[in-house]
């Protein structure tokens, strides 16, 4: 009985043992799961970059390529407008005429570049076109004023009231200086004092201005004031003379020297003589200098504004 109740407690221990085996097995189970989808994951992530390599090839392809093609337009366009520059200059155009053309021909090509560049990407040409056909209404109200700019350009060269080298006033706002440059929206101006002025096309195309260098010549207008007990005749004279020593007056044209106005305190000699247009300032400069000049040396009083001040003795105390 004893041998029959050692055995029962042996079954029964070896019933509350944990299975060795088992265990082991579901371990290696595990090992056998995370090894294989180890091996998945890897082999998943081979093959989606291997599935991304051909298109980050092309598009790397597309885009050397749309870097060469950019390089060799550039050059082409340069070359373009190089030929234009040199047919316009045999045909002996207007300098704002070339400036125009060639600043129109560059804008032209460079958006034929890009419309090239982008088909290289997929973009069709016709999706180009429509795409830039729907947004033309928005375009223009957005770009109305570029537009008119534009426009006016046209107009300049087309109708020439002024080209490159002219002296011209804007009278609207009275901005003037010599035209330096005529280009698609706008035009550049030089002022006497080496300022730069930049006039929309459109602003000078739909206002008045003045062609001061319009024509070859340009006469010089002074008005010289007297006093009243000055000696009028001596002082004709005295104008007369210096006008005639001026160097860059010419011979051929008409001296003018007369009373032009009687003032309230003086008396307004007017002159009037010719030069050409490129020594108008220093001309009138050194004609009005010598004028005072010799109106001093000869006792001929020029008046200015006075001010007789008054008191009275009750604000002196």
């Amino acid at each position: 009985m004893k041998a029959a109740a050692a055995k029962s407690s042996r079954k029964g221990n070896e019933m509350n043992m944990p299975d060795i085996t088992t265990e082991t097995r579901t371990l290696e189970n595990l090992e056998d799961v995370a090894e294989t989808l180890k091996n998945t994951d890897s082999n998943m992530i081979r093959e989606w970059i291997e599935s991304l390599l051909p298109g980050l090839l092309g598009f790397a392809l597309q885009v050397v390529l749309a870097a060469v093609v950019y390089a060799v337009g550039s050059r082409v366009i340069r070359l373009a407008r190089k030929i234009l520059r040199r047919w316009l200059e045999r045909t002996e155009s207007d300098t704002g005429v070339r400036q125009f053309l060639d600043a129109l021909l560059k804008y032209v090509l460079y958006f034929i570049l890009i419309v090239i560049i982008l088909t290289l990407f997929g973009v069709t040409a016709a999706s180009v076109v429509a795409l830039v056909g729907s947004a033309g209404l928005t375009l223009g109200l957005a770009l109305q004023g570029s537009l008119s700019n534009l426009a006016g350009g046209v107009l300049i060269l087309l109708l020439k009231p002024f080209k490159v080298g002219d002296y011209i006033r804007e009278d609207t706002h009275g901005n003037e200086g010599t035209v330096e440059e005529i280009s698609i929206f706008y035009t550049r101006l030089m002022t006497a004092e080496h300022n730069t002025i930049v006039i929309p096309n459109g602003m000078l195309a739909n206002s008045s201005l003045t062609n001061i260098t319009y024509s070859d010549l340009r006469r010089i207008h002074l008005e010289i004031g007297i006093a009243y007990e000055a000696d009028l005749k001596l002082a004709k004279e005295i104008i007369q003379k210096q006008a005639e020593a001026e160097i860059c007056r010419i011979p051929e044209e008409e001296t003018l020297v007369f009373v032009s106005d009687l003032g309230a305190s003086e008396v307004k000699i007017g002159l009037r003589i010719w030069v050409k247009t490129e020594d108008y300032w220093k001309s009138r400069w050194r004609l009005t200098e010598n004028i005072k000049l010799a109106l001093d040396e000869n006792g001929i009083e020029i008046p200015y504004q006075k001010v007789d001040v008054q008191m009275r003795e009750s604000d002196t105390k």
